[in-house]
């Protein structure tokens, strides 16, 4: 994959050596993403951060990322605060707006909307999420800190065993990280939901057709009795007809630690796309859980800004001369602290 000027769209896009790349450049991005040094590499660059669904983690880690890149971010948040609430059209926005930025985020509600942003945009876009369909650097994130929890562990992402836990029929982060287990070998998943909201067909048969060991379950605790990641989604409460219907399936997979310790692996890694639905009809993820070291939700988070950071410089051709255009942090960081070291 060539990635300079390219947009990034789906992890189809994706072969084994361009993850590697972008994990290669994301581990070189830690220095500035901890505040130990600075980088201006990007000083002039503008993003344009479009999102027209709520979002909080993925639009303030994609600002963040191009700001500790020395870029600025100029954001658009929800329909009503853009011309298309008009009647403009997706291709005109993305004409306008693209002689404004350098780069553009986008996520929007309706699967292949990006897509077809990109394809009238004069610089490169990035899927923040479109619809039901895909979130390629969701599912880059959750793979580069299932990277780095199983490298603490003296294991790879060859031979893992993940079980994916929810609503996996909307889940445009499990549709994403299924795609991306694809490039590695030995793979066994376990896929655990309602039956009515399980992975799509196509998805399913592409991972069997690539030699990956699929089972699929509507039992949660069996399931998760010999996995080394747990990742769990919420129910899409907003891909639904109706609360009403939503409910039918909240609460239905709760993992607490009592159930931790009685039927998984005394390592086996805990993720979660965020945000955890926390209310008491839902509790996916109990807060009981937040003292297990294994618990990586947050890590995941912190990983986003790396691997944000590492598709900017990758796009915008600058990977390598990041080191070139940094100085020392001249204010407190209190990440620096003996408290948080």
């Amino acid at each position: 994959m060539n990635f300079t000027g390219a947009h990034i769209l789906s992890i189809n896009q994706f072969q084994r050596e361009d993850v590697d790349r972008v994990f290669a450049v994301a581990d070189k991005m830690e220095p500035y993403a901890l505040r130990k040094r600075v980088t201006r590499v990007l000083e002039g660059a503008i993003l344009g951060n479009m999102f027209f669904e709520a979002s909080t983690r993925t639009r303030v880690s994609f600002g963040s990322a191009f700001n500790l890149l020395g870029g600025e971010v100029r954001e658009t948040a929800g329909f009503e605060n853009s011309a298309l609430v008009k009647g403009e059209s997706l291709q005109d926005t993305a004409r306008v707006l693209s002689g404004f930025s350098d780069v553009i985020c986008m996520r929007h509600p309706e699967a292949g909307s990006v897509a077809d942003f990109a394809a009238a945009s004069r610089v490169p876009v990035l899927n923040g999420g479109d619809g039901a369909n895909e979130h390629p650097t969701q599912a880059l994130l959750d793979l580069y800190t299932i990277r780095k929890e199983m490298s603490d562990k003296g294991r790879d992402i060859d031979g893992l065993s993940v079980a994916m836990i929810g609503d996996l029929r909307h889940g445009r982060t499990v549709h994403s990280l299924s795609k991306l287990l694809l490039l590695y070998n030995d793979i066994r998943v376990v896929l655990i939901s309602p039956k009515e909201l399980t992975l799509p067909d196509s998805i399913v048969e592409s991972m069997r057709a690539a030699g990956v060991d699929v089972t699929v379950s509507h039992e949660l605790t069996q399931s998760i009795a010999d996995v080394d990641i747990a990742y769990s989604t919420r129910i899409q409460e907003e891909r639904f007809s109706s609360k009403q219907e939503a409910d039918l399936y909240r609460g239905k997979f709760r993992l607490n630690q009592a159930i931790y310790t009685q039927y998984c692996q005394p390592n086996t890694v805990i993720m979660h796309p965020l945000p955890r639905d926390s209310r008491k009809d839902a509790n996916e993820l109990d807060s009981d859980l937040d003292d297990n070291p294994n618990l990586a939700i947050f890590r995941q988070t912190d990983n986003g800004v790396l691997v944000r950071m590492a598709l900017f410089a990758l796009v915008l051709d600058v990977a390598d001369k990041v080191d070139d255009f940094s100085h020392d942090v001249h204010w407190y960081n209190s990440r620096q602290s003996p408290s948080n070291s």
